[in-house]
């Protein structure tokens, strides 16, 4: 089995050097496997988007010396020819399926209702029982989870899948906007499936997102996705021991491009996620080390 993996940044602010090592991970196990490398780039969430960190993802990756095989050689590219913009019919298209299946309802609940009606963080299912029809002005569309949803899938360099209790970790999640736009799960979930990834990069903060979309490609059908291999990486944090956020500060790989600062910091940490004894080499050198590890060739070659 080829590996097909991807990076997969959004422009919603500078990339920060957790992307950056997310990226050069993802980047290593490709090369080391001879797989191919996507560069995806999710912009649904147009409120947020700006041209200017559209064009830090390319410099960005320039700078971190990553190629990829598949996706926009530049931002103008991008926007021509693969904006997500460009394959809403496919995103609604699942919506309609799972429609029709009867596992999703529609939601009017406002933010500050869902923040007093909560259980904990997730939302309580006040509308499960609402019956509001799904064309329903001004609605958004929550997938149904049954009370005893575990979903499990295959996580790299472990031996037995990874078990999660959806409706514990997510609650029903939104699938499709208020303004009716798609979610984030189902987009990601699509994309996926159609440049047939294989081998998924991303923060243990998306560990519930796997399991979504994993319950997700059950309801579909889409047996590929379900054969995916995940690898969920540690987070990085300020100094405050809070997450890294994207940003316009000092923690912005922009700003340490423009001082002229060397990925190597961005490498390491990519290094040290793989298990790899990191003497400053380039993410080439991390491959070519990767490559002679015989379980990473059995999974993938």
């Amino acid at each position: 089995m080829s590996l097909r993996t991807r990076i997969a940044p959004t422009p919603s602010g500078f990339l920060h050097p957790g992307n950056g090592a997310s990226f050069v991970l993802a980047w290593v196990v490709a090369r080391a496997t001879k797989g191919r490398v996507l560069l995806r780039i999710d912009d649904l969430d147009r409120a947020r988007f700006r041209m200017e960190y559209l064009e830090d993802i390319f410099f960005t990756l320039d700078w971190l010396g990553l190629d990829y095989d598949e996706g926009p050689a530049s931002p103008q590219d991008f926007l021509d020819r693969f904006s997500q913009s460009l394959r809403t019919d496919t995103y609604h298209e699942a919506l309609r399926q799972l429609a029709e299946q009867g596992v999703l309802y529609a939601c009017d609940c406002s933010r500050r209702h869902i923040r007093e009606q909560s259980v904990g963080s997730l939302y309580s299912g006040f509308c499960r029982q609402r019956k509001l029809y799904l064309d329903t002005p001004h609605t958004a569309w929550r997938i149904r989870l049954p009370d005893d949803c575990e979903v499990a899938f295959s996580e790299w360099k472990q031996d037995v899948p990874v078990s999660l209790n959806l409706p514990a970790c997510m609650g029903d999640f939104v699938l499709r906007q208020k303004d009716g736009s798609p979610a984030y799960q189902i987009a990601s979930l699509c994309d996926d499936l159609l440049w047939h990834i294989n081998f998924i990069v991303r923060g243990q903060d998306l560990l519930p997102s796997t399991g979504a979309q994993m319950f997700l490609a059950q309801q579909l059908g889409y047996e590929d996705f379900q054969k995916a291999t995940f690898f969920h990486h540690a987070l990085l944090t300020d100094d405050s021991g809070e997450k890294l956020s994207k940003s316009a500060g000092s923690t912005a790989l922009k700003s340490w491009r423009e001082a002229g600062k060397s990925p190597d910091d961005v490498w390491r940490q990519a290094a040290q996620w793989l298990g790899l004894e990191y003497r400053e080499e380039t993410p080439m050198e991390m491959a070519a080390m990767l490559s002679s590890g015989a379980k990473i060739k059995a999974h993938f070659l």
